[in-house]
């Protein structure tokens, strides 16, 4: 039997999901997951794929251990805890060629590709999912780059040390648009609060005179009882 699991690298804890699939089998769930923790500590900080291939008639368990998705290994890289949710708009970090093909060699077996550039634009691929820029341009445009051959030197070379001037380059570059963003950012939000103000305020308004109106019915129909 083969159970998949996607868990916290070295941390996964007890879960319900897990004990309804080996509970029935009598498999001891503490030693599963020590068993689990011990094979992905080395991935501590993200979500790995996990295997578990058991012998019900024995109650033995085999773990093993898959390469985290591509996006894992970019936040680790990136030092972000997740992606961008409007990627078009928002960026969440700049990376170096470097990286991008240091990702691609660790992710190569792992991935769909004929060869090393196919993965390097694989990697690419997914920063533009995740709204990540690189070499200080949006990853779609990367992507092209690579297609064209721009990067085939470092690629064939596999340089995937980042020289620490250019990396300082790609922070400095990133702070500033971080920076843009944030304004931008604050500058709708304060937009939107002030529209829900003004709604509000008008939906007050409307609703004055009506309450209003409500209230001076019963003192018509007392002033009539009256006469």
């Amino acid at each position: 039997m083969q159970v998949k699991l996607l868990v916290d690298g070295g941390s996964m804890k007890p879960g319900p999901a897990l004990s309804q699939k080996l509970g029935p089998m009598g498999i001891p769930i503490n030693s599963v997951i020590q068993k689990v923790n011990d094979a992905t500590k080395s991935f501590n900080g993200l979500k790995v794929p996990v295997e578990l291939n058991i012998d019900a008639s024995t109650k033995e368990f085999e773990v093993k251990v898959f390469s985290p998705p591509v996006s894992e290994l970019l936040k680790k890289e990136l030092g972000i805890e997740k992606g961008s949710g409007t990627q078009k708009k928002v960026k969440v970090a700049n990376a170096s060629i470097e990286q991008i093909i240091s990702l691609a060699q660790t992710k190569m077996q792992n991935l769909l590709c004929k060869d090393i550039k196919s993965a390097v634009k694989t990697i690419a691929g997914t920063c533009v999912s995740l709204g990540i820029l690189i070499e200080n341009k949006p990853a779609a445009e990367i992507e092209k780059e690579i297609e064209e051959g721009k990067y085939d030197k470092e690629i064939n070379q596999m340089i995937t040390i980042t020289p620490p001037e250019k990396k300082k380059e790609l922070e400095e570059y990133f702070s500033k648009i971080k920076k843009e963003q944030d304004k931008i950012i604050q500058q709708e939000q304060a937009a939107k609060a002030a529209e829900e103000a003004a709604k509000a305020t008008e939906a007050a308004a409307t609703t004055a005179p009506a309450a209003a109106t409500a209230a001076s019915k019963p003192a018509e129909k007392t002033a009539l009882a009256k006469k």
